[in-house]
């Protein structure tokens, strides 16, 4: 017993101390080994010193056996281990574990959670004009997830661009705002796909590239496309959020006269009055508006795809930022409307 107790308290002194398991293990088996020569030089039964020690050559033999099998066992386990190969868990549904991260602010939120975010995952929202509106929405619907993006413009970025559309930089002057946009989005987000178009949007493309997409934003700067789009919408039954700024005004909406709401030309069925609402490059623009404007319709966009809240689905949101004052009025579809009425 004698001999088992000084192994016992030298394996509880190494485990206590933290010691090395290599250092400890040497001096079990040094003691070991002086147990086994104690018992070789003195193997006559009536010698204290092997009796002191436990008296039996073959037992000490035979732990230092089963000891030694012990090790074998554990340092061919250990080999195993190192040289299997583990497959990394994979993410639950259909988001990679970065994309859980990223998302995970979207994902604590209860209108939103998982359901809502694999619905911006599989979205196709078309961003028609990649301007002051279109720019700071498509930032927004990147960051969010939304899974494909669509984006048509016609025009290049120019140097009085960069007051307002935060999309782009001093690097992307003269370069197809579609094509920079889509190379900021996808820095933004490599978890998505961005459609650029490198075009006006015409009548005669309207329809089919409009089909493609569940929902269309619509930050045109002329009267004649926005009224385009929306006939192209109401055609397709597809759910349109316009927006619209002037100076240090701006209004937004969502259109929809299949889900029983009015479309752009029950509100709008004619151009403005020259001179009556002018374009940015004729009467000037606030440069956080388009932000403002832009925001809120990324903010609709994402209540659309995912079910949270009450959209402005008959409603006409309009924002003075010059004095600080919004309201909210009441639109309803037009029976006689040359677009959506009958």
């Amino acid at each position: 017993m004698t001999g088992l107790i000084l192994l016992a308290v030298i394996a509880a002194l190494g485990w206590k101390l933290r010691a090395p398991a290599g250092l400890v293990w040497g001096m079990l088996a040094l003691l070991w080994g002086a147990f086994v020569l104690v018992h070789g030089l003195f193997p006559g039964p009536g010698h204290p010193l092997p009796a002191l020690i436990g008296g039996s050559l073959p037992g000490w033999i035979g732990l230092g056996v089963v000891a030694a099998l012990v090790q074998a066992y554990r340092w061919a386990l250990a080999r195993l281990r190192a040289r299997a190969v583990v497959p990394e868990a994979p993410a639950e549904g259909p988001f990679s574990k970065a994309e859980l991260g990223r998302y995970s602010r979207h994902l604590l939120l209860r209108e939103i959670g998982g359901t809502g975010q694999r619905r911006l995952k599989s979205a196709r929202v078309l961003v028609v004009g990649a301007g002051g509106l279109g720019s700071p929405a498509l930032l927004y619907l990147s960051a969010a997830g939304v899974g494909t993006l669509g984006v048509i413009d016609h025009d290049t970025v120019s140097n009085s661009n960069l007051q307002r559309q935060v999309l782009y930089r001093d690097d992307d002057i003269g370069k197809p705002k579609v094509f920079a946009a889509a190379a900021a989005l996808t820095a933004l987000n490599p978890f998505i796909t961005v459609k650029p178009y490198h075009r006006r949007l015409t009548e005669d493309i309207a329809a089919d590239l409009i089909a493609e997409y569940d929902l269309v934003l619509d930050g045109c700067d002329d009267f004649d496309t926005r009224q385009l789009v929306n006939r192209a919408c109401v055609t397709a039954g597809k759910p349109l959020i316009s927006a619209a700024i002037s100076q240090w005004e701006g209004q937004i909406s969502l259109y929809h006269p299949a889900s029983g709401g009015p479309c752009l030309a029950c509100l709008f069925p004619k151009a403005p009055a020259p001179g009556l609402a002018p374009t940015c490059a004729e009467g000037g623009v606030m440069a956080a508006l388009p932000g403002i404007l832009g925001t809120m319709t990324a903010a609709e966009a994402i209540k659309e795809i995912t079910g949270a809240g009450t959209s402005l689905r008959g409603k006409l949101q309009l924002i003075d930022a010059l004095y600080g004052e919004n309201r909210t009025i009441e639109v309803k579809r037009d029976p006689a409307c040359p677009v959506c009425g009958g």
